[in-house]
């Protein structure tokens, strides 16, 4: 049976699948057909002067995913020798592998070249309070190096609001809140861009676009065609298989307006795995492990499941079925 243990240990116990240190960028071969996961975590000592928002820059690590596969840790000053786990281990999101998607669970996007058997994927910043960011399939309509910015009604009169008033039209460089580069998309009213504040990418901060890091948002700009597909979903727990193993990635759910949601967690997470024909009817579940997962909310992949077909040597568990 797998057992059940704290989110931390759990976690530390993958110290033998985990690098020795950061990776360049988060690039992945393309798992084969019936695989759905890609990277491994990594453990790395922090120094004395890091903190979770630098690590995160150095890494293609949103905040909030650092706070979260760090419970316990202070994201402002780890202390210097504290093991801190990079959660570099992914699902891939559910539905076709194709052009760009964004989960506003994760506040990562995902981007699938035509063509190529690889995956990049990147840290967002999300629509705030407010201001949510919309679900949506759409597309990208242009690409714009060294973008001004015309700040809309709204926008001008909570900046005026705070006493903080903007400029009809805020020119390119480095005061210019889109950053190095911009897409436009489909979708009216709503951007991905870079930005001039390296805080707040992986957190809900933004008026509903979605923001990158410059280095990642230029690197975007050099592979992503305009007509790329556009899929924004907002899925808290993703399911994937790998080596003939079930995972669930849990995220903290968010509503439609992009804020936390309280939401029936057990319901939701089977309302996912059904969507998955695939599994939900041919697997040997360990609700003991999925309450925990569910709980944790860490954003790590952790193993709840076998398929019947499988030896029984893994887990000991009942047969998929809502839990009383």
């Amino acid at each position: 049976m797998l057992p059940r243990l704290p989110v931390l240990t759990r976690c530390l116990s993958l110290a033998a699948l985990c690098a020795a240190g950061p990776v360049a960028a988060l690039e992945f071969p393309l798992p084969p057909p019936g695989e759905d996961i890609v990277g491994q975590v990594q453990v790395i000592k922090a120094k004395y002067e890091d903190t979770f928002a630098d690590l995160g820059t150095a890494n293609d690590l949103g905040y909030l995913e650092m706070v979260a596969a760090n419970p316990g840790v202070d994201p402002w000053l780890p202390g210097a020798g504290t093991e801190v786990i990079l959660p570099t281990r992914f699902i891939l999101p559910p539905g076709p592998r194709e052009g760009i998607v964004i989960n506003l669970a994760e506040y990562r996007l995902y981007y699938f070249p035509k063509g190529q058997s690889v995956v990049y994927t990147f840290p967002l910043g999300i629509g705030r309070e407010g201001w949510g960011s919309p679900i949506a399939h759409t597309s990208i309509t242009a690409k714009t190096p060294n973008p001004t910015w015309t700040p809309p009604a709204s926008i001008r009169a909570e900046h005026a609001a705070d006493g903080d008033p903007l400029p009809g039209v805020v020119p390119a460089g480095p005061d210019n809140p889109l950053g190095p580069f911009k897409f436009t998309l489909g979708t009216p009213g709503y951007l991905i861009h870079g930005s001039n504040k390296k805080f707040g990418i992986g957190m809900r901060t933004s008026h509903g676009c979605f923001r990158m890091l410059n280095n990642n948002v230029l690197q975007m700009a050099g592979m992503v065609p305009v007509g790329t597909s556009v899929r924004i979903i907002n899925e808290p727990y993703k399911f994937g298989i790998s080596a003939g193993k079930v995972y669930l990635e849990a995220h903290t759910p968010l509503d439609d307006k992009g804020n936390p949601s309280v939401v029936d967690k057990h319901t939701a997470v089977i309302n996912a795995l059904l969507k998955r024909e695939d599994l939900a009817n041919n697997l040997r579940m360990n609700w003991d492990v999925v309450r925990d997962v569910v709980a944790a909310e860490d954003g790590l992949p952790v193993e709840i499941a076998l398929p019947t077909t499988a030896p029984a040597t893994s887990l000991s568990s009942t047969p998929f079925e809502m839990p009383q």
